[in-house]
């Protein structure tokens, strides 16, 4: 079989973090570097990661300038073309729908343990456009008028036909499962192996969000609700997303008293190798899915606390509650939290 490859800015932890590829050394891992620092600080670690475990790591500085984009796709045209197999990390990215256009392999797998995959795959179902959950609803812009065609493109390919090959492998619960794609689940087999078992402490640790960074709650309420959740249940530190904006961190931590931690790894390998709270809490996101499997027969208690209707910003998609919900609600093996003002 021809070297496949992988494309997707968040395709190494993907692969990484959840199990091992078919393939092994045949598989080159393409990383579509981001700008934002902490997401390409993670990228270098899970990077290392895959080449410590056999694979080949090829590094593109994909929107490092005007130009990069044109070296990034004319470089990786003929790997594309020659792959029988392509493994994704985001179909909701416009730079992975327009590497779809040019392959012809007849095996797309779509690698991803975000909350994202579970719209990913409804709307695949629904013939839908390929939209991010938090921006449905919004007129969509000019840049999406333009990138309409690549996008109805990259839609068609990743539906299964008698050429192709469609899979999604990710932990995430999908109900929508369009004809023909196949679904396996990722139980995290390869992270508690590699990782563990944790240190566990008897405090609570936090989980943030980007929900602010993405325009879907108010900043303000979001402090309000981790200062009380924190003095409710006593955690100490809060494990910032990779998103989360400096501004609003130096105020959490000013106004909260909360050990702000930048991890390093994906939460899930973080955990994994401790020390750890023995209880987590989190607001509507993708650990309220992973840790539980990843922290499986450590006693780590895992809680989850929605998001209130009144922290919606008015910018909002309408979709928003629901959605957020549905990621609480289809969520195994955690314990919800009915408020979080302090007892």
């Amino acid at each position: 079989m021809p070297a496949g490859a992988a494309a997707g800015g968040a395709v190494a932890g993907g692969t990484a973090a959840g199990g091992t590829a078919a393939g092994g050394a045949e598989l080159t891992v393409v990383v579509l570097s981001p700008t934002d620092p902490m997401t390409r600080g993670q990228l270098r670690r899970m990077a290392d990661l895959a080449r410590d475990e056999g694979y080949r790591v090829r590094w593109e500085e994909a929107r490092g300038g005007t130009t990069a984009p044109f070296h990034t796709i004319g470089g990786l045209a003929g790997s594309l073309r020659r792959a029988d197999r392509i493994v994704m990390g985001d179909p909701f990215s416009r730079y992975v729908q327009l590497l779809l256009t040019i392959t012809r392999a007849r095996d797309l797998v779509v690698v991803d343990d975000g909350t994202a995959t579970m719209e990913f795959v409804a709307q695949l179902a629904r013939g839908e456009r390929l939209v991010r959950w938090h921006r449905k609803g919004g007129r969509p812009g000019a840049r999406d008028l333009l990138f309409a065609p690549v996008s109805s493109s990259a839609r068609r390919r990743l539906t299964p036909s008698d050429r192709r090959r469609v899979e999604v492998f990710s932990s995430m619960p999908v109900t929508e499962i369009p004809d023909g794609v196949t679904v396996t689940a990722n139980d995290f087999a390869w992270t508690r192996a590699r990782f563990g078992p944790p240190r566990i402490t008897q405090s609570a640790d936090l989980v943030g969000t980007s929900l602010v960074e993405t325009g879907v709650v108010d900043g303000d309420r979001y402090l309000e609700a981790v200062r009380n959740l924190a003095k409710a249940h006593g955690a100490t530190r809060y494990f910032a997303h990779r998103r989360e904006s400096a501004e609003k961190l130096h105020r959490l931590a000013a106004e909260t008293g909360l050990e702000i931690v930048r991890p390093d790894l994906p939460l899930e390998l973080i955990a994994r190798r401790g020390p750890i709270g023995r209880t987590i809490l989190s607001f509507p996101s993708t650990v309220v899915h992973t840790l539980p499997l990843a922290l499986a027969g450590t006693g780590v208690r895992v809680a989850v606390c929605d998001i209130d209707p009144t922290w919606l910003t008015d910018t909002a998609s309408p979709r928003a509650q629901g959605f957020l919900s549905g990621v609480t609600g289809t969520a195994r093996d955690v314990h919800r939290l009915a408020a979080v003002s302090p007892a």
